[in-house]
């Protein structure tokens, strides 16, 4: 099977089940394969081969489904870019990744514009054609006979730039097996079928709504409902006017709809799974999320990219007593370990292993090697297992500060941080010390004025963690520096105090 013949038999299965809903349009799984075939028979003409690469630069439009399946029908790779990254940004894929192709949408255009120039890259863009811009909507007129795909789910179909959070993007490598394995892995964890209703919110081109949530939906001939957007009230309009039944988003997402005084007045009784991920969520964050859902579905999904997503499961009957937890077992399809665990009391790296882990990554041989040992995939991230066997994320394990040869996690003393009224946002990063080798650096964002952040701060902390994690030296910024999914760039600090301290 491949991710292109998923498709085509699904057209047959389910010809006029519905397939993809947009703001304006519905479309039907025959009419998704129909577009599909002309897209692909039109790719070819303009000199599409096997193995070529093609960029997709846009937001959750029916574009971007037609493009991502109609590369792979071609046996090409595609390469789905993040809607809100720059032109340098765009620059360094396109030219890490050696594309042959690249589309973007009339509404980004802006910052796709002057990639153009680069010799040999065929461009499109919705709208109309426009300088070396072919429009994609006129490759969408017409109609063409069935193309077949005979990819083998050990072929190459994707690559997944990571978020460059140290440094430039990696490009993450996938098999059509991968992203089948974790497409499975949804399906049955979160009892997805033909009468569920997807809402993707969250882009399409982050490894969890394309993979897990999009994969899945594919698998079992679900409906895609797709919003170019994420606002706290899109969201509660789409779920009660659509029935959506699962939803995935960040932590920020639930608590943006959770403190929304109207959220009452929408009906969201369709739901059946709200999932999140990306960070946990802490007892008092679940209380009132559930609380003002009305709901007992929430489930919190740990993985990374390189690992298909997948990864650790905590379910919604878990979350009463573990809540911040990331549950006690691998989800289907994986398995997970601890490395260096000695006890209870002392952390170790989370590895997994699964077929859902990438291939490598791209042109990075020696960095997959360090990534991969074994066929376990070493995540960086540092948990522990408590008595009951759940694990919880400590930090990263880059992110830890060995400060006179003690161990320091800064989220542990973060999360405590942002809990004082006055600081809206805050990173820890360890800065050079002459006599411990590394200190702690607190850079703090406030939304109130503090006489003297650094005894605020201290004298917050105190009886709250131990006194060896609370930061010594502290600054107060206007805003900590995140790249354009929104995560943080500690890399920055860090060579800036490099330099400065």
């Amino acid at each position: 099977m491949n991710i292109s013949k998923l498709l085509s038999y699904q057209s047959r299965k389910f010809p006029n089940h519905e397939a993809i809903v947009t703001p304006t349009e519905r479309l039907t799984y025959q009419e998704w394969e129909d577009t599909v075939n002309q897209l692909s028979s039109q790719l070819k003409q303009l000199g599409f081969k096997s193995g070529d690469k093609h960029i997709i630069h846009m937001p959750n439009t029916k574009e971007f489904m037609f493009l991502y399946v109609a590369v792979l029908r071609l046996k090409g790779i595609v390469i789905p870019n993040n809607a809100k990254l720059t032109t340098s940004e765009i620059e360094y894929i396109l030219q890490h990744s050696e594309a042959q192709f690249f589309a973007t949408h009339e509404w980004l255009f802006d910052q796709s514009k002057p990639i153009a120039d680069h010799e040999e890259l065929i461009c499109l863009k919705t709208g109309e054609k426009q300088g070396n811009w072919l429009s994609l909507d006129d490759l969408l007129v017409g109609q063409a006979e069935p193309i077949d795909c005979d990819s083998t789910e050990d072929d190459e179909a994707s690559i997944l730039y990571t978020s460059g959070t140290t440094g430039n993007p990696k490009g993450v490598l996938f098999t059509h097996r991968n992203i089948l394995t974790v497409a499975t892995m949804i399906c049955i964890e979160m009892n997805m079928n033909k009468d569920s209703r997807i809402l993707h919110m969250m882009p399409l081109s982050h490894s969890a709504p394309l993979h897990l949530f999009m994969g899945a939906g594919l698998y079992v001939g679900a409906t895609h409902v797709l919003t170019p957007t994420f606002t706290p009230e899109l969201l509660l309009k789409t779920v009660e006017k659509e029935r959506t039944t699962h939803f995935f988003g960040a932590p920020v997402a639930y608590i943006m709809k959770a403190k929304r005084p109207d959220i009452d007045q929408y009906d969201l009784t369709s739901m059946q799974y709200w999932v999140y991920g990306g960070a946990p969520l802490g007892k008092a964050e679940v209380e009132l999320v559930k609380d003002r859902f009305s709901t007992e579905d929430l489930m919190c999904v740990y993985g990374l990219t390189e690992a298909g997503p997948n990864g650790t499961l905590l379910e919604a009957r878990e979350h009463d007593h573990k809540s911040g937890s990331i549950g006690q077992r691998a989800a289907l399809n994986c398995e997970i370990r601890l490395v260096d665990e000695n006890s209870l009391d002392e952390p170790g790296e989370i590895i997994l292993r699964g077929e859902g882990n990438m291939k490598g990554y791209y042109k990075a041989p020696e960095k997959t090697k360090e990534t991969i040992k074994g066929g376990w995939l070493y995540t960086g991230d540092i948990a522990k297992r408590d008595e009951d066997g759940y694990f919880w994320v400590i930090d990263r394990k880059k992110d830890v500060i060995i400060s006179g040869g003690v161990n320091i996690y800064p989220s542990e003393v973060e999360k405590i941080l942002m809990t004082h009224p006055d600081i809206e946002d805050v990173a820890i990063v360890g800065v050079p010390h002459p006599e411990w080798g590394e200190s702690a650096k607190a850079f703090v964002v406030l939304n109130d004025d503090v006489s003297n952040v650094e005894t605020t701060c201290k004298q917050f902390l105190q009886d709250k963690v131990a006194i060896y994690k609370i930061p010594h030296f502290y600054e107060v910024l206007e805003a900590l520096p995140r790249n354009a999914t929104g995560k943080l760039l500690k890399n920055q600090l860090r060579e800036q105090e490099g330099r400065t301290v």
